[in-house]
C-alpha cells in the first residue's frame, strides 16, 4: 500500500482474518499518541506498574512491581521491544483495564474502517476472538505514519534499553535497507512470523505486510519483495496541495460573485512508472451555488483519470466564506440567473 494515496499495489488473501500476534500493539502504540495528541496524557507521566502488568507473559520490557514508568519509556517498550507487560501498563493507564481498553481498541478499528478486525487484548496474545487481516493492518499503519509524525521515529530504533537491559528491534529490515523506518514485527505459535514494514524513497512511502510466514528470515524476504516492487513498478505524485484554488465558479446572490474551490487535502495518486503525461483531471462543480457559503462546503467533486480509466476522486470544497448580498444584489443576481439559466436551456 502507498502510505500517501492508500492505493494498494500488490496483494494476496488480504482480507483473510488471522491472529495478528503483536502487531496487535500498532493500535495500543496508536491510541497512546493520539491521547498525547490530544493532551489528555504527557511524555514525562509517570505510570504506575500493577502486578497485573508485571505477570503478563510473552515479550517483555521488564518492569518490575510498584515501578513508576513514564510514558515516554512504556511508548518505547511497546513499539521496539513488544514489552507485553508495557502494553498492559498502558491499558491500565489509559482505561482502567485491558478489557475496556480492548473496547477503546475496537472503537477506533471500526472509525478507521478496519472493518475485519476485532481485539481482545492490548497484546496479541492469542484468543479465538482476536483477529485482523493484512489490509487492515496496512490501514492502521498509514493512520500511523500520517496521523502522529512526531511519534514515527520511535519504529526505526534499532535497540533499547531500561533496567539496564539492552534488547534489540526484531525487524530485520531496519538493518539490512536503510530506507525502512517501521514499523512491527509479530509472533506466536498460532499466528507465525509476521512483519509490518515501511520504507520511504526519493518521496515515495510504501507499507508492506506479511502474516503468517514460517520463520524471522522469511518474513522479512517477503517483506523486501513486496517493497521492491512497489518502488520498481510505480510511483506516487503530488497532484494538488491542500488549499490550492481549482476554480472560481459563479456564486448568486452573495457579497461577492465569485468562489475560490479547491481541495482540503493534499492530493496524491499512486501510477505505473512513465504513466504520468497520459493524467488529467475533470471538475464537476455544482451548477447552481447560492449564497451562503461556508468554508469546506461541498460543491462538486475532482476527478483523476490515467488514459480512460479513473483513479482517483476527491472532494471539492469552499475555500472562503461568501455572505448573503445586500437586497438589491440579490434581486439583481435573481434576475441574472433567470436569464442564464434561460440561455443554458436554450442553448442545450
Amino acid at each position: 500500500m502507498d502510505a500517501n494515496s492508500g492505493r494498494i499495489l500488490a496483494e494476496h488473501n488480504a482480507d483473510e482474518r488471522l491472529p495478528p500476534a503483536s502487531l496487535t500493539k500498532l493500535m495500543t502504540a496508536y491510541l497512546v499518541e493520539r491521547e498525547l495528541d490530544r493532551g489528555t496524557i504527557n511524555l514525562t507521566d509517570m505510570v504506575n506498574i500493577s502486578e497485573n502488568a508485571w505477570r503478563t507473559g510473552g515479550s517483555k520490557m521488564f518492569i518490575e512491581v510498584g515501578d513508576r514508568v513514564s510514558v515516554d519509556n512504556l511508548l518505547h517498550g511497546i513499539i521496539i521491544v513488544s514489552g507485553n507487560d508495557a502494553s498492559v501498563a498502558m491499558a491500565e493507564h489509559l482505561a482502567g483495564g485491558e478489557a475496556p481498553f480492548a473496547d477503546l481498541m475496537n472503537q477506533h478499528a471500526t472509525r478507521l474502517g478496519m472493518n475485519d478486525t476485532h481485539f481482545m487484548n492490548a497484546t496479541g496474545l492469542p484468543h479465538e476472538n482476536h483477529y485482523s487481516t493484512a489490509h487492515d493492518m496496512a490501514r492502521l499503519s498509514r493512520y500511523i505514519i500520517n496521523d502522529y509524525p512526531e511519534h514515527y521515529a520511535i519504529y526505526s530504533q534499532r535497540n533499547f534499553s531500561f533496567a539496564g537491559i539492552d534488547q534489540p528491534n526484531r525487524n530485520r529490515l531496519l538493518w539490512r535497507d536503510p530506507t525502512v523506518d517501521g514499523l512491527k514485527t509479530g509472533w506466536t505459535t498460532e499466528a507465525g512470523y509476521c512483519l509490518v514494514a515501511s520504507a520511504q524513497r526519493d518521496g515515495m512511502r510504501l507499507i508492506s505486510v506479511v502474516m503468517g510466514t514460517s520463520s524471522e528470515e522469511a518474513r522479512a524476504q517477503e517483506s523486501q519483495k513486496l517493497l521492491s516492487y512497489g518502488f520498481r513498478f510505480y510511483e506516487t505524485m503530488k497532484l494538488y496541495e491542500r488549499g490550492a484554488v481549482l476554480a472560481t465558479p459563479r456564486v448568486w446572490g452573495g457579497d461577492i460573485n465569485e468562489l475560490r474551490v479547491g481541495v482540503d487535502e493534499e492530493v496524491f495518486m499512486t501510477l505505473p512508472r512513465n504513466r504520468n503525461e497520459e493524467l488529467r483531471a475533470r471538475l464537476n462543480l455544482d451548477a447552481d451555488i447560492q449564497a451562503p457559503v461556508a468554508v469546506g462546503d461541498d460543491v462538486g467533486t475532482l476527478e483523476v483519470y490515467l488514459g480512460e480509466e479513473m483513479v482517483g476522486e476527491r472532494q471539492l470544497v469552499a475555500l472562503e466564506n461568501i455572505e448573503e448580498g445586500g437586497l438589491f444584489k440579490r434581486l439583481f443576481d435573481q434576475v441574472q440567473r433567470f436569464f442564464s439559466n434561460l440561455i443554458s436551456n436554450f442553448t442545450s
